[in-house]
């Protein structure tokens, strides 16, 4: 849960687009209406007992005097009109100033003008074309014509979302083969480097025996870093000279960690644009190479993609599934970014296992992935 509530905290950019992005929808077209329960049904009595007739008042006694002439009455001061209501006008004063009273609720009916603005906002949250619309058709089937709060809405997109997800969110598997391979393969600057770090802490912590190669052998800085990481978790991290071939670096590694009975080889590899074919050519080569040595390797090749990418995400995927058999993804630095929909949009097309997400720095900000906990933060319920 403590994830959970950092997850919501640092997911504000995306969380707050949809947010407020419902709230608007809701404001924009809603009406102020009675907040009873609509599956509660009243019953109403078919026989009513009648009320007891009242029992006839005393006769008042005759004044001996007549009565005097009645004053005129007063004539009723007008009464004064009504103030007019003030009108709502949009944003956070908007919705201050319309704030419905307790008991009464804003609403907005579930139409065809309601439907287009959320496809709308899914699209701009990053969702994609396809996964707005299908989502929109689920809400429609089971909700049109019916008036919805804002909350309401919420809750059916994070269920919607959750729905999506919930058969991709698997920890990365383990293997009783000896290393199991990891080769962890994305573009520049996508945090490679430090989810290898955060991933081998976790797993030595877990008991397992742990080796890392640092692949990245034209970046001087990714072999430094993955050092301190080592250091900091006590793994060993095989380095080979600036510039040298990184695909013999890798069969390197595995004939080391073999020697030593390692339970993980966890291989970096440098950070490539998925259009420049040279560079993909040769992480093929690392692929080809590793199974010269195990022709089951890499056992598991984690594609780790930038939240802030966007939409490029999918091409991404789409180009790394090709040339390195991609088994799963770790998505990052969802922080930082106003598109943590893309996340949903790629579960949906691909299906491909979404084993952790990063939202930090710090070792625990790496977690696994939980869609139930991704959709309502993403959608900014609380939980």
């Amino acid at each position: 849960m403590a994830f959970f509530s950092k997850l919501k905290d640092r997911l504000f950019k995306s969380s707050s687009r949809l947010d407020e992005g419902l709230d608007a929808i809701v404001e924009d077209g809603g009406e102020i209406i009675e907040t009873l329960d609509e599956d509660k049904v009243i019953d109403t009595p078919s026989v009513i007992d009648p009320l007891p007739e009242p029992e006839p008042e005393p006769e008042p006694e005759p004044e001996p005097e007549p009565e005097p002439e009645p004053e005129p009455e007063p004539e009723p001061e007008p009464e004064p009109e009504p103030e007019p209501e003030p009108q709502r006008s949009g944003g956070l004063l908007g919705r201050l100033i319309g704030r419905s009273a307790p008991g009464q609720e804003m609403r907005r009916l579930v139409d065809d003008d309601m439907l287009e603005q959320l496809e709308e906002l899914l699209i701009a949250s990053d969702m994609g074309v396809e996964t707005a619309l299908r989502v929109t058709a689920n809400i429609a089937e089971t909700h049109m014509g019916r008036r919805l709060s804002s909350r309401q809405i919420k809750e059916l997109l994070a269920r919607e979302i959750a729905r999506i997800m919930e058969n991709v969110a698997k920890p990365m598997p383990l293997y009783p083969k000896k290393p199991q391979v990891v080769l962890v393969v994305g573009v520049n600057g996508s945090g490679k480097t430090t989810t290898i770090g955060k991933l081998a802490s976790q797993f030595k912590a877990a008991g397992k025996q742990v080796v890392i190669a640092a692949g990245d052998t034209f970046r001087a800085a990714a072999v430094e870093q993955l050092q301190v990481w080592g250091d900091r978790a006590g793994v060993p991290v095989l380095t080979a000279a600036q510039g040298s071939d990184p695909a013999s670096l890798a069969f390197d590694a595995m004939t080391r960690a073999e020697a030593d009975g390692a339970d993980l080889l966890m291989i970096d590899t440098a950070g490539r644009l998925q259009n420049r074919q040279d560079l993909m050519e040769e992480l093929a080569k690392i692929v080809r190479v590793i199974r010269k040595k195990d022709e089951t390797a890499p056992h598991n090749t984690l594609l780790v993609l930038d939240a802030t990418t966007g939409q490029n995400a999918l091409s991404q995927v789409d180009t790394f599934r090709k040339l390195a058999d991609v088994s799963g993804l770790v998505m990052t630095k969802l922080d930082g970014t106003a598109k943590g929909g893309v996340l949903v949009a790629l579960a949906d097309k691909f299906g491909l296992p979404i084993h952790a997400i990063g939202v930090g720095e710090q070792i625990d900000d790496l977690a696994p992935f939980d869609p139930e906990e991704f959709a309502a933060a993403l959608t900014g319920l609380q939980k």
